[in-house]
């Protein structure tokens, strides 16, 4: 592939047919650090994540009001409501991702969605999938790693689909008085201790014990969502002491002082700023934008950006750019679902998707938006997506959207080179495209490619 081609379609969302190949790649690329618009058009139009919460509350309230046998009806209305906040969010992220002028850090949204995943087959979250990423990924990906992990970890929908809103430290103040009223209490729960450790920060093998996850558990209790009273309607997270685990905690070797919701906070940071965490990003973003199996170099330079800055993402997001690793003219990455989908949409010229057919199609190609079945998220290597199974879901897709484009609307010969500028269109393909025996059969071989398979 061609530096431009590598630009477009590597680090960026691929190619658009009625917008130049940029002349300087790099150049363009480190433009959209500066340019990056926290919220499109299409996000505009959807609520944030205040007005999601709210509807949450309501319908708290609204069940403990209700008779016994009313309540299964308002969860279920509610539920109704939330997959259509759910459908129309994943709506807006297709048509941002189809025109937003700065693809490359839209692509990084998406990589930090997935790096910090929620699934709404939990359905207490389905209606605020939108408004996790809206609020806490999108407005965070051109900070420090801990800010964007802070507002993550708070978000109303991680607070939910890692139960950490029902967390109650068994010594805590709320758990005494459940047990003087013999009561049973929630307990700890110690999934988004884990997930933090596991997931976002170190990485497993990374040294770190049961204990560990366990005591900063404990002082994670207490952090949860807003309640009725609040004074701040924006309000979307709360810190209830009554809940906290009172103590000292030791986490990582290192001592932490009882400080309430500061103990937890002071847990967090140590956690963001630590070696094993800066290798840990380092090697994803290596993975998700140069090859399945990282080169060793390249991670070891992103870590020590990483940690040399404090966790500064466009620093990280700058060596990776100028990484002569990055722009090896082979094509090493295999589309998800996802990149391919958008690619492809990106190839036709389109700039809106309607939202259930968004929706539908990512279905279909079996990567559902924030559903990915697990906190670890969606695989970013070749042999989750390259089975044939799968292989043989896009050819159909490809198959209908040609079919739906018209023999005559668009010219496959004239687009490939376009979409797959300098030398990344093989001969074999283009020869291929050529003798097809329709403009739609064009189309759909073109999409199918392993050129535009890959990136």
């Amino acid at each position: 592939m061609s530096a431009s081609a590598i630009a477009l379609n590597r680090f960026g969302l691929g190619a658009r047919p009625d917008e130049a190949a940029p002349t300087d790649p790099q150049r363009w690329l480190l433009s959209q650090l500066d340019s990056y618009d926290a919220l499109p058009a299409p996000w505009k139009l959807m609520p944030r994540t205040p007005a999601l919460v709210e509807v949450w509350l309501e319908q708290q309230r609204a069940v403990r009001r209700a008779p016994e046998g009313q309540r299964a009806g308002i969860r279920e209305a509610y539920l109704r409501k939330g997959r259509d906040e759910y459908v129309a969010a994943v709506g807006a992220r297709a048509s941002s991702a189809l025109h937003n002028p700065a693809p490359f850090v839209e692509r990084l949204v998406h990589f930090w969605s997935n790096h910090f995943a929620v699934s709404v087959d939990k359905l207490l979250i389905v209606g605020l999938a939108g408004g996790f990423e809206a609020d806490a990924i999108r407005p965070n990906v051109m900070g420090r790693f801990e800010d964007l992990l802070l507002a993550v970890v708070r978000h109303p929908a991680m607070l939910l689909y890692l139960d950490q809103a029902q967390s109650i430290g068994p010594g805590s103040a709320a758990a005494q008085r459940a047990q003087e009223r013999q009561q049973r209490p929630r307990g700890l729960n110690e999934n988004l201790a884990r997930e933090i450790m596991e997931l976002h920060t170190l990485g497993v093998r990374s040294g770190y014990t049961q204990q560990d996850v366990t005591e900063f558990a404990r002082a994670l209790t207490g952090w949860t969502l807003p309640g009725d009273q609040r004074a701040d309607t924006a309000a979307t997270f709360r810190f209830v002491p009554a809940l906290h685990e009172p103590g000292a905690r030791t986490v990582l070797g290192r001592g932490y002082a009882d400080g309430g919701e500061q103990q937890a906070r002071a847990i967090i940071h140590d956690l963001a700023t630590s070696p094993a965490t800066a290798r840990h990003i380092a090697t994803k973003l290596a993975r998700h934008f140069v090859a399945d199996d990282p080169p060793p170099a390249l991670v070891q330079r992103l870590a020590d950006t990483f940690g040399r800055t404090g966790g500064d993402l466009p620093s990280v997001y700058r060596e990776l750019i100028a990484a002569r690793e990055a722009w090896q003219p082979t094509a090493a990455k295999f589309k998800t679902p996802w990149e391919w989908a958008v690619s492809s949409l990106r190839a036709l010229g389109r700039r809106e998707v309607p939202p259930m057919q968004a929706t539908n199609l990512m279905n279909q190609l079996g990567q559902p938006v924030w559903r990915p079945g697990s906190p670890a998220g969606y695989d970013d290597i070749a042999g989750r997506w390259a089975a044939p199974d799968a292989l043989l879901r896009r050819v159909e897709v490809a198959q209908r959207i040609a079919a739906q484009v018209g023999d005559a609307a668009i010219d496959a010969r004239a687009l490939a080179p376009r979409v797959l500028p300098g030398d990344a269109l093989s001969s074999a393909t283009a020869g291929a495209i050529a003798r097809a025996e329709s403009g739609g059969t064009a189309l759909a071989l073109l999409l199918v490619s392993p050129e535009f398979l890959r990136r």
